[in-house]
């Protein structure tokens, strides 16, 4: 079945003219939600390559069966049209122009139709948010009235679940924030439903605050490609907020709202290898952040309007490699309380996803696990070995990036890593230590194995440990050598090792 889901949602579903959809504004808009087998689909059925797909439909007493040249494959249900669409706000305006159903049941709206980076120049080229009101199918801006008064309609009259707040770019860029604070007190006032707001990192990251404060539950923050070159060339505002400032915007979110509760898109078909998709996936997973990869669909409105999505084998080959990634990571779609990963009509991933390993290893996510870690330091290296007298806390902990292993929810072991200051991408491990009940799990060599692969991908060309000498055969087992003699060390010998980073497994690449 995912494979399926795959297939049409790259190649669209030749439908009849009765069977309309969206056609611009933002994400990946242009297309119909279908339900198979019981899981909705957004696919794209007007785009001049849908002509070319194997997929049709055929009308039946009971509804729709879907059809692979000709060949019928199992029956499909069209999400109808919501009631809540029929309705009008006290000035007149439709219910529909001021939010959307997604899937079958998240509610969806652009809050500011406007985005500064159009009339700078500087729009994605993925976009169509402006196109919109052209049109006439949605309003500039949307009062926190009529969106409070639309999601209640359209809880209490189809069963909505969740709602998705979006918003061009202000003028400066983060002045809308507090606005869709302001909308999400009033969501929350009068429908209570599960809310995910949708930003791009602000400069001053403590606007996020304002988010949480107003009761939003999840988070998007989408930077949309890894590759450097091609987002500048599809989004160069994206483009020049830079990584490093992405990077400690999801961190600050998944502080403030969870793991799991903070997502960025990843877009395949922008011309990146799976590579990149797979580093990018690795990236934000191990932050706690879900990478919610979606295939192009080219939006009329928008600079790829003429483009089409990548092939369905590539898709393939995509979520296969970072649903590995979230087994792997602890994050699942089934643990996301609002948001487009929570609907994922726009993407197969979730039909990727496998029961998360009883054994992973990330970094520490949040100040519980940081202390959890430094507790299981304490334990091992003060109270069962003595090689300090209260604490194993020193100035490289300052820089270090902590790595933890949990086993079934649980931390059970911790390693740190840290690049030294010498300028040859030397990085230096340490205070690798696992709970007494729980070294028979093989914590200990995921751990090393896992700092390993980190360094690695940070460009370290030297990675070294000073371990005590009885662990010199543990090391050697995963590719350390010793380097140098044994000596004293806080009145226990110990080895230098230096490990062999060409055995850390290389990236999935097309």
């Amino acid at each position: 079945m995912h494979h399926l889901i795959t297939e049409i949602q790259s190649l669209g579903i030749q439908v009849h003219k009765d069977i309309t959809g969206r056609m611009g504004g933002a994400g990946p808009a242009e297309g119909r939600a279908f339900i198979v087998n019981g899981v909705p689909v957004s696919v794209p059925i007007a785009a001049d390559y849908v002509l070319k797909s194997p997929f049709t439909l055929k009308e039946t007493d009971s509804g729709y069966l879907l059809l692979k040249n000709g060949t019928p494959l199992l029956p499909i249900a069209v999400v109808p049209e919501p009631h809540f669409y029929s309705k009008f706000t006290d000035e007149g305006v439709s219910f529909r122009q001021i939010a959307l159903l997604h899937g079958k049941d998240c509610l969806a709206t652009t809050v500011l139709q406007r985005c500064v980076h159009w009339k700078r120049s500087q729009k994605c080229k993925f976009c169509a948010t402006e196109s919109s009101l052209s049109n006439s199918h949605t309003i500039a801006e949307k009062t926190p009235g009529q969106l409070a008064q639309v999601a209640r309609a359209a809880r209490d009259m189809d069963g909505v679940t969740h709602m998705i707040l979006t918003s061009g770019i202000g003028d400066p860029p983060g002045s809308e924030i507090p606005y869709l604070a302001q909308c999400a007190r009033a969501i929350k006032a009068e429908a209570d439903i599960p809310l995910q707001v949708q930003i791009a990192p602000p400069e001053d990251l403590g606007l996020i605050d304002e988010l949480k404060d107003a009761g939003v539950e999840s988070i998007g923050i989408h930077i949309e490609s890894f590759d450097a070159d091609i987002l500048l060339k599809m989004a160069p505002a994206k483009a020049a907020i830079g990584l490093n400032h992405y990077e400690r915007a999801w961190k600050k979110a998944v502080q403030l709202f969870g793991v799991n509760q903070v997502s960025s898109f990843i877009i395949a078909g922008l011309g990146e290898t799976i590579t990149s998709i797979a580093w990018g996936s690795e990236f934000l997973a191990d932050l706690g952040v879900y990478p919610f990869v979606v295939p192009l669909r080219p939006i009329p409105g928008s600079s790829l309007k003429r483009s089409t999505p990548p092939h369905p084998d590539m898709m393939k080959q995509v979520y296969e490699a970072v649903g590995k990634i979230l087994q792997t990571k602890g994050i699942a779609t089934h643990k996301i309380l609002a948001g487009c990963a929570r609907c994922g009509a726009c993407s197969a991933l979730s039909a990727y996803e496998n029961k998360e390993d009883d054994l992973i290893c990330h970094s520490a996510r949040n100040k519980a696990e940081e202390s959890q870690a430094y507790q299981i330091r304490k334990q091992v290296f003060v109270d069962e070995q003595g090689l300090f007298n209260t604490s194993d806390r020193d100035e490289n902990d300052k820089s270090a990036t902590l790595l933890v292993a949990r086993h079934k929810g649980s931390v059970i072991g911790t390693v740190r890593i840290y690049k030294t200051d010498t300028g040859l991408d030397h990085w230096i491990g340490g205070r690798l230590a696992v709970k007494k009940d729980f070294r028979a799990t093989r914590a200990g060599s995921a751990l090393v194995r896992e700092a390993m692969k980190r360094v690695q991908k940070k460009g370290c060309r030297v990675f070294t440990a000073h371990i005590q000498e009885k662990n010199v055969p543990f090391f050697s087992e995963l590719g350390w050598k010793p380097v140098g003699p044994v000596k004293s060390h806080l009145g226990h010998p110990h080895q230098k090792m230096e490990a062999n980073l060409n055995l850390v497994p290389k990236d999935i690449q097309i």
